[in-house]
């Protein structure tokens, strides 16, 4: 069963959860039939897209960006998981708690990878995780993890995330943003081709602590 958040129910809170699939390199033409592709994901909840990415400080990894833009990849697909009836405000207290477990320099390619995060989300809101095939090349890979090196960050922010106070009144306004860039990436190590896109996105705030 998927978490509930809320007792209250209003029709205008009906949203889908949608995950959205993009190709890290052009090469999942060639394997992605084979169930080998290389995919990073993001999930789409109230008009908004959420994922999650590395970078050096022990702070929120979970960023917002339009649903289908997210910069550095290529969108594949769309994939319905379901609907939930959740306020804006609410899904956004949810979001934010999920930033708490998902720091940005806790990010592993082979077992807490964007994949993950979404997978976790789904799961919470809906019952449901994401396709298998999505997220494939980690499980295997995790089969082999003692000959893999421990430095697999796929991205790495450049500065301390800047986050965005969200309110109610401006659930619908863009969020501030962030420039982030994408490191190189060894082809050979990391099974992924070097990346070179940067693009903006705005991380989401941890709730503070008591």
């Amino acid at each position: 069963m998927g978490a509930q958040h809320s007792s209250r129910t209003n029709p205008e809170w009906e949203t889908q959860v949608i995950l959205n699939v993009y190709d890290l390199t052009p090469a999942n033409s060639y394997t992605a039939w084979c169930g080998l592709g290389i995919f990073h994901s993001g999930i789409e909840v109230h008009g908004k897209e959420y994922g999650f990415g590395a970078h050096e400080f022990p702070a929120s990894g979970v960023f917002e960006v339009e649903p289908r833009s997210c910069p550095g990849f290529i969108y594949r697909c769309s994939i319905s998981l379901g609907h939930i009836n959740m306020a804006r405000s609410d899904f956004r207290l949810f979001i934010e708690h999920m930033a708490s477990e998902y720091h940005g320099d806790t990010y592993h390619l082979i077992s807490k990878n964007c994949n993950h995060f979404t997978s976790d989300v789904a799961f919470r809101l809906t019952g449901k995780t994401i396709p298998g095939w999505v997220n494939r090349l980690a499980r295997l890979g995790s089969l082999c993890s003692c000959i893999l090196p421990e430095s697999l960050q796929v991205t790495t922010v450049k500065q301390m995330p800047e986050y965005h106070d969200f309110s109610e009144e401006d659930s619908t306004e863009s969020a501030s943003t962030v420039t982030t860039e994408m490191d190189d990436i060894d082809q050979e190590k990391h099974l992924l081709p070097p990346q070179e896109a940067a693009g903006e996105v705005s991380f989401i705030k941890e709730p503070e602590k008591n």
